[in-house]
């Protein structure tokens, strides 16, 4: 990229907006994970509703983020650090949208769950979610700041979500033994378990996003454990 202050200073100011956006992206994705648990634990059809509706507005952000990527690369041609900034915001947009589809599923399986709402399982979920969004906005708090430290913690927290997801797993195995009754709605709190494993997983990504944003190297994987959802699916 040229490097006149003129050109520099347009480059910072197009790039601000653009990690604006990202951000904005961020707070809707991290406020519909939490919409969606607490409508989840008042079996609230209305606020689950609402989460379904506002992951329109996150689609909406996606393809302006897009659009700004695509605009700034193509006007300015950033190279090597400036390139690998705008390249991050592209990525993480698109895991936040990802991000925020999770959300929107776990609200729209609110109504199919009345018959577990005193259950051991609907307490364990709140407890996921929160470290999950912990994760979230660890990890873009480390995309606002650059900050490759504090992307390795956003990594190093996914084994306590991993630790929740098998609990739970567990759990609702339990549950669904005692109660065969139980089983329908024990499988859509699975998938519930499932969707914020996934968000923790993507939390992950935005974090090596960052991490490589920031120093130009990957962030070596964690070793992960076996997945029960995914071994009892091939047994099935």
């Amino acid at each position: 990229m040229a490097t006149t202050g003129h050109t520099v200073k347009a480059f910072d100011s197009d790039l601000g907006q653009i990690r604006g956006l990202v951000s904005e992206m961020g707070g809707r994705a991290e406020a519909a994970i939490s919409a969606s648990i607490e409508a989840l634990a008042r079996l609230d059809l209305e606020s689950a509703a609402k989460v379904v509706e506002e992951d329109r507005k996150i689609d909406a952000l996606e393809a302006e983020v897009e659009r700004q990527v695509i605009r700034l690369i193509a006007l300015r041609a950033p190279m090597a650090d400036d390139l690998r900034d705008a390249v991050a915001a592209l990525k993480i947009s698109g895991v936040i949208e990802r991000i925020g589809d999770y959300a929107k599923n776990i609200a729209k399986r609110v109504p199919l769950l009345a018959e577990l709402r005193n259950s051991e399982p609907m307490a364990i979920l709140p407890a996921m979610a929160r470290s999950v969004s912990d994760m979230v906005r660890g990890a873009l708090d480390a995309y606002a700041a650059r900050d490759a430290t504090a992307a390795v913690m956003v990594q190093e927290a996914d084994r306590h979500v991993d630790d929740f997801y098998n609990s739970l797993f567990r759990t609702l195995l339990t549950y669904m033994m005692e109660n065969p009754t139980s089983i329908t709605p024990s499988a859509h709190l699975l998938f519930i378990a499932k969707n914020l494993e996934r968000i923790g997983d993507h939390a992950t990504n935005i974090a090596e996003m960052v991490f490589f944003a920031a120093t130009g190297e990957q962030l070596v994987d964690r070793p992960r454990g076996p997945d029960p959802f995914a071994a009892m699916a091939e047994k099935a």
